[in-house]
């Protein structure tokens, strides 16, 4: 008898069983919102799929009177610069002390200790001390990121590094290379396309933090957007809004694995079709 656990979707059955929840929750969301509409056609709470699409067409094309710039996209590249210069900084901090840490056991018995106390730290709880160190400006915001996210990525690099089998490293040195050729040939290879794994799973925390950065101190931003609106409860532009964000966070974990699958195919090689 076929079991369960060895049953696996077609390609095309995987798609349409992908879409199937997302249907699922329009139709939920569009029940609910005819259903408060009818009662109170006035009622904000969930707007009509029709008009967010209008609210964002608006903010997506319209000029600010003010200002002169067009909201939607002054609020994604300010957000964009933040995310990718803070995750950036994040990765490069991560792959280097990860290395370190994962390599030479002398820099592990100082480093491994801080790096844990730092993991288990809510950096939402020392956001206020970075306004205060580093003003209102961008450093805070991007601060938040990389206090959020590296000992992340270090710890998972550096456990990554353990794992690998002695015989690499007593093979490398056995052919005569030193310290840092080891590190350089046997371990960055390893870990680099580990390293842009650990920074998708990581995307999901920095949006968290940047969000709650620009909810508090900003002028521009997506974050900075929501939390503006929300008193007068535009819920038109908040939902399009947080579906924006959402769907520039899938195009940017979909770039970093299509990155890490053209620069190092080897490491996807046992994925198959099990995606």
């Amino acid at each position: 008898m076929k079991r369960l656990i060895n049953l696996a979707p077609s390609r095309g059955s995987r798609w349409l069983l992908g879409l199937l929840p997302f249907l699922l929750l329009a139709m939920l969301y569009m029940s609910l919102s005819n259903a408060r509409l009818t009662e109170n056609p006035d009622d904000r709470l969930l707007p009509t799929p029709s008009t967010m699409a209008n609210t964002f067409y608006h903010l997506a094309t319209a000029e600010n009177v003010r200002t002169g710039e067009v909201v939607l996209w002054t609020d994604t590249f300010a957000s964009l610069e933040r995310i990718l210069v803070g995750v950036g900084i994040s990765a490069f901090i991560g792959l280097v002390v990860g290395i370190l840490n994962g390599g030479i056991p002398l820099i592990r018995a100082k480093l491994s200790p801080l790096v844990t106390v730092a993991s288990l730290i809510p950096p939402m709880a020392i956001l206020p001390i970075l306004f205060i160190a580093f003003g209102t400006g961008e450093a805070a915001k991007i601060a938040l990121i990389v206090i959020g996210v590296t000992p992340f990525l270090i710890r998972d690099l550096q456990g990554h590094a353990l794992r690998l089998p002695d015989e690499q490293l007593i093979k490398a040195q056995t052919l005569g290379a030193s310290s840092w050729q080891v590190l350089l040939r046997v371990l960055l290879p390893q870990l680099t396309p580990r390293l842009l794994n650990a920074t998708r799973l990581a995307l999901g925390s920095a949006w968290l933090f940047l969000i709650a950065a620009e909810a508090i101190a900003a002028q521009e931003g997506l974050g900075y957007r929501i939390f503006l609106v929300r008193r007068y409860l535009s819920m038109d532009v908040i939902l399009p809004y947080v579906a924006w964000i959402t769907l520039l966070a899938f195009l940017l974990d979909q770039l970093l694995a299509w990155t890490s699958r053209l620069a190092f195919p080897w490491y996807h090689a046992g994925e198959g079709g099990k995606s």
